[in-house]
């Protein structure tokens, strides 16, 4: 599966002479804020041509929002505060008289991006991104496993953990698993305890064969 780079995320939501949409996104964040945020990553190409970005921080105009979006005022302010909660921009007032510079948060962009990218698309409810530790699960491919259980130096079998997770659409529980890696070291000690259980039932098993033969 192809990731998202930079230069693809704002190739793909971003133009001069008309908006690109991307659906998953907008089916994520909401139709307006993605046509907002759209608008602005294309404000943002244009203020780093001619040098116009100061610490990733550019201006833009409600009215000049409008113009672009027809996104009213109104509909701006909702979608700023969408934006702002999950962080994917940055709002600030700044210089004389005072206007909006935005900044927007490229690598979250890209996380989610990504993320949306796959088969399964991480968990939202009405339209807020349910985020576990402001990091977003990517499921493993079994090439992953494996190289992180030779790093463990485990017996954990790749594939079998793969298909195990993939039949339950990686859920942990009721809940949507965090981090696979962790799951990783849970199968091991695991299996852990299963083999001192096998080891010592074995040794119980010879102590008992042993015996039977001084009868």
């Amino acid at each position: 599966m192809s990731l998202y780079s930079k230069n693809t995320m704002k190739s793909l939501l971003s133009s001069t002479a008309y908006i690109v949409l991307n659906k998953d996104l907008a089916r994520t964040i909401g139709l307006k804020e993605a046509v907002l945020l759209a608008d602005l990553i294309s404000k943002e190409e244009y203020f780093n041509k001619i040098g116009g970005c100061k610490d990733g921080y550019f201006f833009n105009t409600e009215t000049n929002i409008f113009n672009d979006t027809t996104l009213t005022p109104r509909q701006q302010r909702k979608c700023l505060k969408t934006l702002k909660k999950h962080q994917i921009i940055d709002v600030k007032r700044m210089g004389v008289p005072a206007k909006n510079f935005y900044k927007i948060n490229e690598h979250l962009v890209m996380q989610l991006l990504n993320n949306l990218s796959g088969d399964k698309v991480t968990t939202f409810n009405n339209n807020k991104l349910i985020r576990n530790n402001n990091k977003y699960f990517k499921e493993p491919t079994i090439l992953d496993i494996e190289n992180y259980c030779k790093e463990r130096n485990n017996d954990i079998d790749a594939k079998a953990f793969f298909n195990f997770y993939e039949s339950k659409g990686w859920v942990v529980g009721k809940a949507k698993m965090k981090d696979w890696k962790a799951s990783i070291r849970t199968w091991e000690t695991r299996s852990k305890k299963i083999f001192k259980t096998t080891s010592k039932l074995d040794a119980q098993l010879s102590q008992y064969e042993q015996a039977k033969k001084l009868l």
